[in-house]
This record gives C-alpha cells, structure tokens and sequence, in this order.
C-alpha cells in the first residue's frame, strides 16, 4: 500500500474526484439536452405502448415540459457519464489497495459501467413495461388515463437508476471483500437475511402483483449469490483460513505418538525407588 494519507488529504482527494466527475456530468448533460425529447419519447415508449388508443400524454404547469427535459437531459448525462464516474470513484478507493490490487483498474471501470448500464436495461425493457401495463390497466369507459410528463419520468428515472445501483452489487462487494470489511463466510451466514430484504424492496419498488415482485427479486438474489463468490474468490485471506486445522488422524496423538515431555513424565513414575 501506499503512505496513509491525513484526514486533510483525503478530504482534498475526495473533492478533487467529484469536481472531475461534476465537469463530465455537467458536459453529458449539456450534449444530451441537445436531445432530450427525442431521449425522452424513447424513455416513454413501454408507456405509450400501455396507453389505449388516442391517449396522450399531458402537462399541467407552465415550466413541467421544460423541466422534465432538463430532468431528461441530467438522467442521460450522469448514464453518458458514467466511465469516468466509476473510474474517479476507482482512483479514491485505490490507495487502500495493495500495488497488485491496482491492475483492476480498467476492467472496474468496464465491468462498472456495463452492470450500471445493464441494470438500467433490465429496469427498462422489463420491470417498466409490466409496471406501465399495471397501472393503465385500471383505465374504463369512465375512466381515461393521461399521464403527466413528470410523474412519468419520475416513475422511469427511479426504476432505471434503482437498478443501474442495484446491479453494482458484486462490484460493491469485490471492494468490500478487497478492504478485509466482509466476507464470503459472513454474506452466506446472512443469505437468508438478506433475501428477506430484497423481497420486500421489491414489494416497494415495483407495482403490487406477484409476478413484478418476482421478476425484480430474482436477479436481485442472483446479484447476491454472484457476491459471495466474488468475496469467495478476490476476497482478503485471514490468517486463520490460511492455516487450516490438522485432521485427526495426523495429530501425533491419534499415532500413538505421545509429546516429549509427557514420555518422560510416564517413565519417571515407572522407574523403581
């Protein structure tokens, strides 16, 4: 490792890798508001697609569309941001590594970015549409649906950003394991914790049938079962795992073999007065 860095330090560290990672939001929002309603009409496909026929989409406020394309525009450009997010977050947490431990430098930064983008697609391509399905499904002769441009985003924000972070899992885990914080021991002792946890966050998060519960609590589970083999296998070995106990029947006393000073203890009583 290298020195320990002050308190001071770290602080100035810590403000050093979120000053580059606002600059390069602050450049992916500015290009992607540049295309934000195109972005934004891509988003709301699942929606449109659950909306009957003629059913627009609406805003009631003055400033609502153009807020939601600003909305618009940071959501695509923290995603647009992303590598060089992770990679500043990987420079922080380095010095806290072993020399060795630094090659992962770019594969973190690689691997980081397809399970944040790759969360992200599964929220969109999957959990959306069933969740949009869902909710339009109460729509009667009556009663005619007409979502607001900000609830809807807000509702598709929250699933892609939920799962993009979600996804991070076994990476979140690869780090913690790298830091000597946990282990594949502890993660499997509280598996059944654990699973109780992610059902019930995703009996909040998704609409209230089983099947979108399911389908977002399963590759949660996955994630944590690929976490324990990610601490298994990158994790830091303890002194105590490296020196494993010595079977029974090579101890010296299951050989018939006694200690030294115990032999001498015996034949000191056996020898006559």
């Amino acid at each position: 490792m290298e020195e320990k860095q002050t308190f001071i330090q770290h602080l100035e560290e810590l403000r050093k890798r979120l000053i580059i990672s606002l600059i390069a939001v602050g450049i992916g929002f500015i290009t992607c508001y540049l295309f934000s309603k195109e972005i934004f009409q891509f988003l709301m496909k699942p929606l449109q697609k659950a909306l009957s026929k003629g059913a627009t989409m609406i805003f009631t406020t003055p400033g609502e569309a153009f807020f939601t394309y600003m909305k618009v525009g940071l959501l695509a450009g923290v995603f647009a941001a992303s590598p060089v997010v992770l990679y500043q977050i990987w420079l922080f947490v380095a010095p806290a590594l072993y020399g060795h431990e630094k090659r992962y430098a770019i594969p973190f930064v690689c691997f980081s970015t397809l399970l944040f983008i790759g969360g992200a697609a599964f929220g969109y391509f999957f959990i959306f549409p069933m969740g949009a399905k869902f909710f339009m499904s109460f729509a009667t002769d009556f009663i005619q649906p007409a979502p607001r441009l900000k609830e809807s985003f807000s509702f598709c924000s929250m699933l892609l950003l939920t799962f993009g972070l979600t996804f991070e899992l076994p990476l979140f885990i690869f780090f913690l394991s790298k830091l000597g914080v946990v282990n594949a021991r502890m993660l499997a002792r509280n598996r059944k914790y654990v699973i109780v946890l992610i059902f019930i966050v995703a009996a909040v998060l998704t609409p209230p049938d089983p099947l979108s519960q399911i389908m977002m609590a399963i590759p949660l589970v996955a994630l944590y079962e690929a976490s324990i083999w990610v601490a298994r296998i990158f994790g830091r070995k303890t002194k105590g795992e490296d020196h494993q106990p010595v079977a029974e029947a090579e101890r010296p006393e299951a050989k018939g073999h006694r200690p030294k000073a115990e032999g001498k203890k015996k034949a000191a009583e056996e020898t006559p007065e």
